[in-house]
């Protein structure tokens, strides 16, 4: 599904606010600002501006009271948008990086409105148009970044009180796939999860992933493996151990003990072929006490398939559990509880999940895990290492740049172009001087 609205040439740029009306009136002041930020983050902008670009005209929004400039580019016109204001000029960043930070913790919309203002479809609003953006361009600044492990996973929701499905893509603790889907067959993830394919190669054209830890449920192994051929599914380990846990803790609490106590010890072989015998050896043991068919089963399906265990032995950084997923999945699972699920189109649901992740994926973290990540406030710092601004928000805007289109960056040094109208070679910093009229 495209979530992007058509026609949308907009920049989103940095600005300091008590200076830009300054900035933006003075074309020279305009247009060094500008220069710095290609020099620095061509990835924000349309990879023509390294061929030059005119300054054009410049308009006053009403709603806001601030001056807004355009810039051609290559014959396309582009409006550039300081960081410290929302898309449409909905609101500034001040009045809105508060109550879309509460969402993190999905305080309703209604108590949104009762502390700051506004009445509660406008945070709605607001939440569902940060959906549009491209999750994995918005969060994944360069090509390179692009993990090469990821996990995918469906969570049971509902849709107008009928059965629905959410797909969730992660990597690198970021969440960079989230849909709606109303069955868990074939088609339906397949159509669900190329959301993330078609929004990585915009990134990178050459980009697929070298594996993808599921549960094995086939429809989720098919999906992803028509999405990318040579791509690798590798069984999450952990979801043996939970079918045991779930099945004879209480009941059976010393069998219990025995068997996983040598599970998570296959766990932890030093290689594939150990990793294999344990699993025998573990089978073996299992039989000759005579477990529970609640014991003996899981690990008897593990001994089937340890070849899709074990492979993640040959894929460095290949996840072998689900971690990292379930900790997201949890998060959603809690967040579709405080929502009561949907209640309204399957379009309308797909942006508030798109919106929520991008929150999630920007917001900042609590202050202990800061520390533990060397100061990086959020999962899209770590990621990058990175930010644009301070402020988170103003950090997703100019991430979100373009609605999160990221292409391949061209060297900016070759920033010279031939002008047919002018007959005149120019680079954008020589533009001004001679085009300062246009």
């Amino acid at each position: 599904m495209d979530h992007q609205r058509p026609n949308r040439r907009e920049i989103c740029v940095p600005f300091d606010i008590n200076s830009y009306s300054d900035v933006v009136r003075n074309h020279k002041l305009f247009r060094n600002h500008i220069d710095g930020f290609i020099d620095k983050h061509p990835e924000i902008f349309p990879k023509e501006i390294t061929d030059g670009y005119y300054l054009k005209d410049i308009y006053h929004s009403k709603k806001l009271d601030i001056l807004k400039r355009r810039i051609d580019i290559g014959g396309v016109f582009y409006s550039v948008r300081p960081s410290f204001v929302l898309p449409y000029m909905t609101s500034t960043v001040s009045d809105a990086e508060g109550p879309l930070f509460f969402r993190k913790f999905d305080v309703p919309f209604w108590a949104l409105e009762h502390y700051f203002g506004r009445d509660s479809m406008h945070w709605y609003r607001m939440e569902q148009s940060l959906g549009r953006y491209s999750l994995v361009g918005t969060t994944i600044s360069k090509p390179e970044l692009l993990p090469d492990h990821i996990s995918a996973d469906e969570k049971h929701t509902k849709l107008c009180g009928e059965k629905a499905y959410v797909p969730m893509t992660v990597g690198e603790d970021c969440i960079l796939g989230i849909s709606i889907a109303d069955s868990a067959g074939d088609d339906a993830l397949l159509d669900s999860y190329s959301d993330f394919k078609n929004e990585a190669i915009k990134v990178d054209p050459d980009y697929s992933p070298k594996t993808v830890n599921n549960d094995g449920w086939a429809s989720t192994v098919n999906a992803w493996k028509n999405l990318f051929p040579k791509i690798i599914s590798v069984l999450c380990f952990l979801h043996v151990y939970i079918k045991i846990r779930k099945c004879s803790k209480k009941k059976l609490k010393e069998s219990y003990q025995a068997v996983v106590g040598r599970l998570w010890n296959a766990y932890k072989a030093k290689n594939r072929r150990s990793f294999s015998q344990r699993v025998r050896r573990l089978y073996e043991y299992c039989q000759i006490n005579r477990f529970s068919s609640q014991i003996t089963d899981p690990i008897l399906k593990l001994k089937e398939n340890v070849g899709q265990y074990g492979i993640a032995y040959e894929y460095p950084g290949a996840h072998r559990t689900s971690n990292m997923l379930d900790r997201l999945m949890n998060l959603l699972d809690r967040h579709l509880f405080n929502m009561r699920y949907f209640h309204g189109e399957f379009q309308s649901a797909e942006l508030s999940l798109r919106g929520w992740a991008l929150i999630y994926n920007f917001a900042p973290s609590c202050p202990e895990s800061r520390k533990r990540h060397g100061g990086k406030s959020c999962p899209a710092e770590r990621i990058n290492g990175f930010r644009y601004r301070e402020n988170w928000l103003e950090n997703l805007l100019v991430s979100a740049s373009l609605q999160g289109k990221r292409t391949r960056p061209l060297n900016p040094l070759q920033s010279v172009t031939f002008r047919q109208s002018t007959g005149l070679i120019f680079d954008r910093r020589t533009q001004l001087s001679l085009c300062l009229q246009r």
